[in-house]
């Protein structure tokens, strides 16, 4: 990573709908010179895809929740079939595997309170290898667009 591969991160995380033409315009280099190191980025895995932000509010999914797991027995197994059973839920909006005290912190979007009540007690619950579950609603979510290198 160089200063260039920088530079286009930045860009394209600010928008990833530039054009080639236009990254290269702003960076001040050929557009041959730009498709290529933004190809060699994704070769790279340094971009991993493109993507576009919904507003939950608008799909009806106003509510935001964070809900701590612990499973058992904490076997590869158990974890590897919970991961996969909340992947395939779509409340779920992102799923984080832990160490410490939880095994899991899920972020879900849902329309109301009943909604999340449902599907705490009717999804989750539910599952045999649940130990423990404690629900946090989400007042607010930043979430930061641009990753700077450090």
């Amino acid at each position: 990573m160089d200063e260039l591969d920088s530079a286009l991160l930045r860009l394209l995380q600010q928008d990833g709908r530039r054009t080639n033409r236009d990254l290269a315009q702003e960076l001040g280099i050929a557009p041959s010179t730009c498709l290529e190191r933004v190809r060699s980025l994704r070769e790279r895995g340094v971009l991993l895809g493109f993507h576009a932000e919904v507003d939950l509010t608008s799909l009806g999914r106003g509510l935001q929740a964070i809900i701590a797991v612990r499973v058992r027995p904490p076997t590869r197994a158990v974890i590897e079939q919970f991961q996969a059973f909340v992947a395939q839920m779509p409340e779920v909006i992102s799923v984080f595997v832990l160490t410490g005290t939880d095994d899991f912190l899920i972020h879900v979007a849902v329309r109301d309170t009943d909604h999340l009540h449902s599907v705490v007690l009717d999804k989750l619950t539910e599952r045999r290898e649940l130990a423990d579950v404690r629900t946090s609603v989400v007042y607010g979510h930043l979430r930061k667009t641009v990753i700077d290198l450090i």
